[in-house]
């Protein structure tokens, strides 16, 4: 389990979340949305310990697979030399990865869908093809949480749906927590099971994604009217998407 009990996180006088309180079991994957400035990127260090609290408790397991937004190095590692960092928790300060580790990275850049990159350095790999690395460095941890910070932010619409479905697919065996922030109430309604919103005035709003993503609720968050639509999948069957209401239109 993961997430935050009562927590407030104040930058002097501004006060940037208050009181909040959330949690994700395992098995269950959390979209944090909010416009720019909303504490999204706050909450989510106040869950990795990197930011310090003012008030109330972070609830975090030891060990936290974590996706930052983007990944550059100076030094010339292979995708294989990335992913096995996951295990440094494991290996203590003067500790050397062995077989079992690299059989771990290898085993985590597979389920990753990065398996092909193993070999190849990761500063000459484009940016979606570094998520995918970085996320396997995160399930080579070994950990039952994965946080990934707008891990759609730099990839293009094919990327996108790359990525979404390799959430969907760690989502799958039902064996780990799962947050990821995001601007795209989309992906919260492709891959996850709740969303936190957070609206203004300080309330955020946590739930289902049922419950959460709806044209009013977005409306409140964005300030932008929604819209929700039934698209037609790859095999017929149908699912929504939202919209905000000024999609498609032209100027004459």
């Amino acid at each position: 389990m993961i997430g935050l009990d009562s927590a407030t996180v104040r930058f002097g006088s501004r006060t940037i979340i208050e009181g909040l309180s959330f949690s994700v079991p395992v098995g269950r994957t959390l979209a944090i949305l909010g416009p720019n400035g909303r504490g999204k990127t706050t909450t989510l260090k106040a869950m990795l310990g990197f930011q310090p609290l003012d008030a109330g408790r972070r609830i975090a397991p030891s060990i936290v697979g974590y996706v930052p937004q983007t990944g550059t190095s100076n030094q010339r590692y292979r995708a294989l030399d990335v992913a096995v960092m996951g295990r440094a928790a494991h290996l203590g300060i003067f500790g050397q990865p062995g077989p079992e580790d690299f059989a771990i990275a290898h085993s985590a850049l597979e389920r990753a869908g990065a398996a092909r990159f193993a070999d190849h350095y990761f500063d000459r790999l484009s940016g979606g093809e570094r998520q995918l690395v970085l996320l396997a460095r995160a399930i080579a941890t070994g950990s039952e949480a994965l946080v990934l910070d707008e891990p759609a932010a730099a990839l293009d619409l094919h990327n996108q749906e790359r990525l979404l479905t390799l959430l969907n697919t760690l989502r799958q065996p039902r064996d780990k927590a799962i947050v990821f922030t995001t601007h795209d109430p989309n992906h919260a309604l492709s891959s996850a099971d709740d969303a936190l919103l957070m609206m203004p005035g300080g309330q955020p709003l946590f739930g289902p994604v049922a419950e959460t993503i709806t044209p009013q609720h977005l409306e409140n968050l964005y300030g932008v009217p929604m819209r929700v639509v039934e698209l037609a999948g790859p095999s017929g069957e149908t699912h929504q998407a939202v919209l905000p209401a000024f999609a498609g239109i032209r100027a004459a």
